[in-house]
């Protein structure tokens, strides 16, 4: 049998061993390059781990951070501004106005930034057309629209169809389904910040999924959302609720959540006096 010298183990074992330390999960490098910012290397060791979080078991379904604002059973989350929302078979529908005022209904927890999951189903057979037909919008922060509408086969103007920032920007595409199927949202919100006079450091900033397709990216917004007008910011404190739309057609919703985001998934882009 050949003998391998002593030696030749000796730095075979040592090769080996430095090979597995560098690729040791957990394991990290002190003598890298510093990020920009000046506070950690590349592949920093002492780097902060992120938060562990469980995703649902279900596509769609709340991860385990999440405020649950419907999950099909309670509408405790919620205040209506006027008549009662209908709840049946695991799903809220704006009620019918029978000529009272519009109901909106209303968060009771108040939020900023934040990641929201929505499921939505316009009313079919069809009623009406146009703004008229399966029309609704999520208000974030009571204020900023995002378009629920019947986008299937119904004409409208470009502003105001399912997926826009109402009144300012068209989706980038109609990814609608037909109505009575259900269909989804993954929006994130990121609210405007504002200087102590009331001076509008960053806008307010909305990236969704309709779908699962990308219709706003990264979209900054005008301001408050208002029908017919050019919008504009007036300040406001960092927390509002969300608020669902009454426009007098029986959209139904179900499968809410949202993720109030932590300051370091906007810190990257906010000016400096705004952070």
């Amino acid at each position: 049998m050949r003998m391998i010298p002593l030696i030749a183990l000796a730095v075979a074992s040592g090769a080996m061993a430095q090979e597995h330390k560098a690729d040791r999960p957990g394991m990290g490098f002190r003598d890298t390059p510093m990020l920009p910012g000046g506070k950690w290397h590349v592949h920093d060791p002492d780097r902060p781990a992120p938060k562990v979080v469980t995703p649902a078991a279900q596509p769609g379904g709340a991860p385990s951070d999440a405020v649950v604002l419907f999950d099909g059973r309670s509408m405790e989350a919620w205040t209506p501004s006027g008549k009662p929302w209908v709840l049946k078979d695991g799903a809220m529908t704006v009620p019918p106005r029978d000529g009272k005022a519009e109901s909106v209904l209303v968060s009771k927890q108040s939020f900023g930034d934040v990641q929201l999951h929505l499921e939505f189903r316009s009313p079919n057979p069809l009623q009406k057309a146009s703004q008229d037909r399966g029309n609704s919008g999520i208000w974030f922060m009571q204020r900023y629209e995002v378009q629920i509408l019947d986008g299937y086969d119904n004409p409208t103007y470009a502003d105001g169809q399912v997926g826009a920032v109402y009144a300012w920007k068209p989706p980038l595409v109609n990814a609608a389904r037909k109505p009575g199927e259900w269909q989804s949202y993954d929006i994130v919100f990121e609210r405007p910040r504002f200087a102590a006079d009331g001076k509008l450091l960053r806008p307010a900033y909305v990236t969704a999924l309709l779908n699962g397709v990308v219709v706003q990216n990264h979209q900054a917004m005008l301001g408050t959302t208002i029908w017919r007008q050019v919008e504009k910011y007036q300040a406001h404190g960092d927390a509002a609720p969300i608020q669902l739309q009454d426009h007098d057609s029986p959209v139904s919703f179900r499968n809410i959540w949202v993720r109030p985001l932590p300051p370091e998934a906007i810190a990257q882009d906010l000016p400096e006096d705004a952070r």
